[in-house]
């Protein structure tokens, strides 16, 4: 069998988690989490994915330089970037005083007028250094934006954060006063 393209694997798992459960015959729970088995059964019917095990979903875990999911007693979910219409429900944390947002040029007006909005996902992605919120505002432009994002003062004025991992923190809405360019 040639060898386990993650990259893929990943991409799969992220639709199927994230965007698009049903195709896949999946029903998250309100946490966002599916059996194992499950995802593996689903992905199995797919000729480039027949030989699939849990195996190759921890080494594909491992291999990532971003932790995107996580496997636990079983289950398995995406832990950011849903856009599925059910509210996967996440804990509040505290973030840390201050997160990043990387945005295109052309989005910035409308963002300080109306804040940071969470346009077709589930939860605003905000990062916890520069290089991140860099990396992601490139998707959309060759010389993004970086926004400072208040999160301590918009924590204590009853904002709630989730951590996606170690370094992504999601929020509903940021309002334009806890944001500036950075």
């Amino acid at each position: 069998m040639p060898s386990m393209n993650y990259k893929k694997l990943s991409k799969q798992i992220s639709y199927a988690l994230r965007h698009a459960p049903w195709k896949f015959g999946l029903e998250l729970d309100e946490y966002g989490w599916v059996e194992v088995d499950e995802l593996l059964n689903s992905l199995r019917t797919r000729k480039v994915w027949r030989n699939l095990q849990e195996s190759d979903l921890q080494a594909m875990m491992s291999s990532s330089d971003k932790k995107r999911f996580e496997i636990s007693g079983g289950k398995i979910r995406a832990l950011y970037g849903h856009s599925i219409h059910r509210q996967v429900v996440k804990e509040p944390r505290i973030p840390p005083e201050v997160l990043y947002h990387g945005t295109a040029r052309r989005f910035l007006s409308s963002i300080m007028e109306k804040g940071l909005l969470p346009r077709g996902r589930q939860y605003v992605h905000l990062s916890t250094d520069v290089e991140t919120a860099m990396e992601v505002g490139r998707r959309h432009d060759h010389r993004p934006v970086i926004l400072h994002i208040a999160a301590g003062k918009a924590h204590e004025e009853g904002i709630d954060f989730y951590q996606g991992n170690h370094q992504v923190w999601l929020v509903e809405h940021i309002d334009p006063k806890y944001l500036r360019r950075a």
